[in-house]
């Protein structure tokens, strides 16, 4: 009897499941990615007695294999260590169908996902951002507030390991970090200037990386660009964080094991395992009695539309029909100032988590856009990329060549508007009808633009980041309104909520279609914010398991 024959009969039991594969016997929780939130899962369940099985389609990156390890590492950070799937096209990745989108989708496939490639800055949302319709009228409110994930937050401030300091005005008062904020170094002082000059909010950034030694690992010794990874693990990943205590606990974890397939009961519609191709290309089954999805807003609307059945004839979990829509990414602008005053930055070291400044976050109407944007300070960059451009045009050849790269190299400051991106339902995650990654599974296919608020709040952004970068002494000032590929963080498209119609996932990111199903990546997310979401995401993963855990009875 095929397997398709089976779920017709609704009888697809215990004995059934070497038909979808080779079969592996029944885990408790399955939970298929193991990057920010399903390693933050894995952990927090790991101590409740239960069998837990994590499927990675990526595998384990040693440091020395990070690209900073190596003399070529600019040339690497652009080709096999690149941001960009597309880019890097190894193995384990998968492809993006990007033609009809004004961003590139950026993510990682590994154990500890994203969190290898990132730089580690951790702001937390607002209050705000979880009211945007009460506040502004616009998008939706969250079914949950800043304060549901507080706790989740200070916990998951303790396992990344969180160097900050007290007293932000803009944001609530917390529990104080377990580390001293990082340096802000002399081109962090000298922007700081510049801010401090116009009256405006700017604090040191909360960064995942240790400032001191914290829980054998060592501080950050500005060794490197910490966004192409961090081979002396000062830089918080969940590689090094969250899963040595999963693994020490008994927690399974996979690597190279391709998901293209969420099974679920004929007759219930309940989950009932995943179906993967492992490094040899053999279809294997992981049974399960309750499924954890965390593959990113890219990776979990294209796993879910994959699965579909008779019974979920539209893909599992959408019978709202808004599986994949509402994708949010962070309109991003990066406006450089270059500077003469004798100052000595480097372009080593922690690249984005200097400061950071909310002075334009929330809503005023005079500006002519609704929410806000978020400063954040880059330090320069290496000699390659400063050369080939990076954010802006590539330096001059010919007779300018040499000096021109002389002004950049060294001498230059980014501030990088990060802004709030409403959710639109047009923009969205499909499956392709042409592009398949090795294993021949559709890819994903992204239809994104810009919206108008957006490329107004990011025109208002470039004026102030030059005023800003004016005070603190630049003598040029050079914007590139919107960087293309800039997607790296990739929310909304399973969005949480109450309304079953007009939401994937209720609040403790149980599918509101599958009652063992769950969601804890940043496709949950209502709204975007004008943070990076890494903190949220796993402080809703740790709540998420705390759900998981009583609604099992364990």
């Amino acid at each position: 009897m095929n397997v398709l024959a089976l779920r017709r009969s609704g009888s697809l039991n215990r004995n059934d499941w070497g038909a979808l594969g080779m079969a592996h016997d029944l885990a408790d929780i399955l939970i298929i990615g193991a990057g920010a939130s399903g390693a933050a899962v894995a952990w927090r369940l790991s101590d409740a007695g239960l069998r837990i099985v994590c499927l990675e389609q990526g595998r384990w990156h040693k440091p020395g294999e990070y690209s900073t390890s190596f003399p070529d590492w600019e040339f690497r950070g652009a080709t096999s260590f690149s941001f960009n799937p597309n880019v890097r096209a190894l193995p384990e990745d998968y492809p993006v169908d990007d033609t009809g989108s004004d961003v590139t989708p950026l993510m990682f496939n590994a154990v500890g996902g994203s969190t290898v490639h990132w730089t580690a800055h951790a702001p937390r949302f607002h209050p705000s951002d979880f009211r945007v319709r009460s506040q502004d009228g616009v998008a939706d409110d969250w079914p949950l507030s800043y304060f549901d994930l507080e706790p989740y937050y200070d916990l998951n401030d303790q396992w990344m390991g969180c160097s900050g300091t007290a007293g932000d005005p803009a944001n609530p008062p917390r529990a104080p970090r377990p580390m001293p904020s990082l340096p802000l170094g002399p081109d962090g002082e000298r922007l700081a200037r510049g801010f401090d000059s116009l009256g405006w909010h700017w604090w040191p950034s909360d960064s995942y990386i240790n400032s001191v030694p914290y829980r054998g690992r060592a501080a950050c010794n500005n060794c490197g660009p910490n966004g192409l990874g961090c081979t002396v693990q000062a830089k918080a990943s969940t590689d090094v964080t969250y899963w040595p205590a999963a693994i020490a606990n008994g927690v399974e974890l996979r690597t190279k094991a391709r998901v293209f397939e969420v099974t679920t009961d004929a007759t219930t519609g309940r989950a009932t395992g995943a179906r993967y191709f492992d490094a040899d290309g053999n279809v294997q089954f992981q049974p399960a009695r309750v499924v954890v999805v965390a593959t990113n807003g890219i990776g979990t609307p294209r796993l879910l539309l994959l699965s579909k059945s008779e019974r979920h004839p539209n893909g599992l979990a959408n019978s709202s029909g808004l599986l994949g829509r509402n994708l949010m990414f962070h309109p991003c602008a990066a406006i450089t100032g270059f500077f003469s005053d004798g100052l000595d930055p480097t372009y080593r070291g922690p690249l984005g988590n200097i400061l950071l400044s909310q002075e334009f976050y929330e809503t005023d109407s005079a500006r002519g856009f609704v929410r806000g944007y978020t400063f954040q300070m880059n330090r320069s960059t290496g000699p390659a990329r400063t050369a080939m451009g990076f954010t802006m045009a590539p330096v001059a050849w010919g007779e300018r060549h040499h000096a021109d790269f002389a002004m950049r190299f060294g001498n230059s400051t980014t501030v990088i508007a990060l802004g709030e991106d409403l959710p639109e339902e047009h923009n969205r995650v499909e499956l392709s009808e042409s592009l398949t990654d090795s294993n021949g599974i559709a890819a994903p296919k992204v239809s994104y633009r810009l919206s108008e608020n957006s490329a107004r709040m990011m025109a208002h952004a470039c004026r102030q980041a030059e005023t800003v970068l004016d005070a603190a002494g630049a003598h040029t000032v050079k914007a590139t309104v919107q960087l293309r590929p800039s997607g790296w963080h990739l929310m909304g498209t399973a969005r949480m909520g109450d309304d079953p119609r007009r939401s994937v996932v209720d609040h403790s990111c149980r599918a509101h279609d599958v009652d063992n199903l769950y969601v804890v990546d940043g496709s949950v997310f209502v709204t975007g914010a004008s943070v990076n979401p890494t903190p949220t995401l796993q402080a809703i993963a740790l709540r998420a398991a705390d759900h998981i855990r009583k609604a099992h009875n364990r």
